[in-house]
């Protein structure tokens, strides 16, 4: 098993996500804005996606090596299971479920002489016979029995989960929150196996200029949107923290100190840094580069400076929102009255200010995820965000950028890239919605 640098960092979080997810619900002021966020259609199903997307993201952080022939490569588990998708590439363009080439070229006939046409796809539909007439009516029947079969498998789940459930337990089925989630779940299963059954016999999404399956890239860049989302937040939140509350408990010359750090790192256009920082990465891998042999650790290393770069001039927004509510928080009576005590100041942040700015922080963290992964399908747009080895929704819009200026249009690169990120970010939008409303305070003063 290989272990990048990001893996590391994704468990960490995982573990960290799980330990923080224990300690809030041990406390009693956090039970009644998480209760109203289970009780929330809208925020469960939403909630339901991105446990989606994570579950692919981290099936697709275990790496490890593979021996193929004489050569050995690392792939991930995800690689590893999607192997159809990875291996079977087409000479150049095909379009989705097409069983020709999107451009016309010159045929060898089997008598010798040529002819001007489209040529047959070496993998996608190459099962059919006359794929005219056979088509349409081969996609729809396979579509059908892989939507079945995803249908049965989730059938089959619930009736060994009504099985086993006790009585007093049933509510996780019954209510309408809990029906609104268990549709969503047999959507997923189902149109998800539907796809990689059609993955078998066509290419779904196409593919690109190399022949390379759209879908497959579509799914590893999903690693990338939640890598760019989850550390560089994970990078971010120290910062903000620990600065914004320092900044609004002991004011004065500590404050200054503060405000002039995060004003400075504003002033500085933060497209420009970020260019810097990846030139020197570059540089760097460049002189060592027995250190990096292979593509993979390359772009892995370049994919974390990227985060690394996002997470310190990101924190400066969420640092000044926690400072202004830590100097709301000193005044209040509970602190005036600690202080009075002789408690300790460390105690007071730990114990009576840090617990008051959770949500805050909870409701920043959710809002800053989607602009993040849109962040890094601007910055790869104009190179300098991911690898270009990376697979990204950036990369993926970039390459459509010229793609977009042939004749015919070859249009489904960006529409996949489109969608799937689309589908991410506004999961993640609407459940930061939930959480915001469920955190709102006024809300909680006027009963909602």
């Amino acid at each position: 098993m290989i272990i990048l640098w990001t893996d590391a960092l994704i468990y960490m979080l995982v573990l960290a996500s799980l330990f923080a997810g224990f300690f809030i619900f041990r406390k009693p002021h956090f039970q009644r804005p998480l209760k109203k966020i289970s009780a929330s259609k809208t925020g469960m199903v939403s909630l339901l996606l991105l446990v989606f997307f994570i579950f692919i993201g981290l099936l697709d952080s275990i790496h490890f090596k593979q021996s193929e022939g004489h050569s050995t490569e690392i792939i991930s588990a995800l690689d590893f299971w999607a192997k159809p998708l990875r291996t079977q590439t087409e000479k150049t363009y095909s379009a989705p479920f097409s069983a020709h080439l999107y451009s016309k070229e010159m045929i060898a006939l089997a008598d010798g002489s040529h002819s001007w046409g489209y040529p047959r796809l070496k993998f996608g539909g190459s099962h059919l016979q006359n794929p005219d007439k056979e088509k349409l009516h081969d996609v729809l029947t396979k579509a059908a029995i892989g939507f079945a079969k995803g249908a049965s498998i989730f059938i089959l789940f619930i009736v060994l989960l009504w099985s086993y459930l006790h009585d007093r337990h049933k509510h996780l089925l019954n209510s309408s929150t809990a029906k609104a989630i268990w549709i969503v779940v047999f959507l997923l299963v189902s149109i998800s196996y539907m796809l990689i059954y059609l993955s078998g016999y066509y290419h779904v999404l196409g593919t690109d200029k190399v022949g390379e399956d759209v879908f497959y890239q579509a799914i590893k860049s999903i690693r990338t949107g939640l890598v760019i989302g989850s550390l560089t937040t994970m990078i971010m939140l120290p910062l903000a923290i620990v600065f914004g509350i320092m900044a609004g408990f002991f004011r004065g010359w500590v404050d200054d100190v503060i405000q002039y750090i995060y004003t400075t790192l504003n002033s500085i256009p933060s497209v420009l840094l970020i260019a810097a920082s990846i030139l020197m990465v570059q540089v760097y891998m460049s002189n060592h580069a027995e250190e990096f042999n292979s593509l993979i650790l390359r772009s892995d290393m370049r994919l974390l400076f990227l985060c690394l770069i996002l997470g310190v001039t990101s924190w400066t927004g969420l640092c000044r929102m926690l400072r202004a509510e830590t100097l709301k928080l000193r005044e209040m009576e509970y602190v005036q009255a600690a202080q009075a005590l002789g408690v300790k100041q460390s105690t007071i942040l730990i114990r009576h200010i840090l617990p008051n700015v959770m949500h805050i922080v909870l409701i920043s963290v959710v809002l800053d995820f989607s602009s993040l992964v849109l962040a890094e399908a601007v910055l790869s747009y104009i190179n300098i965000g991911v690898d270009p080895t990376t697979y990204s929704w950036g990369n993926m819009i970039n390459g459509a950028r010229l793609e977009m200026a042939r004749e015919p249009v070859v249009w489904w690169s960006l529409l996949a890239s489109f969608v799937f990120m689309f589908s991410l970010v506004l999961a993640a939008n609407l459940f930061a919605d939930t959480v915001r409303n469920a955190f709102d305070p006024r809300r909680a003063e006027q009963g909602e």
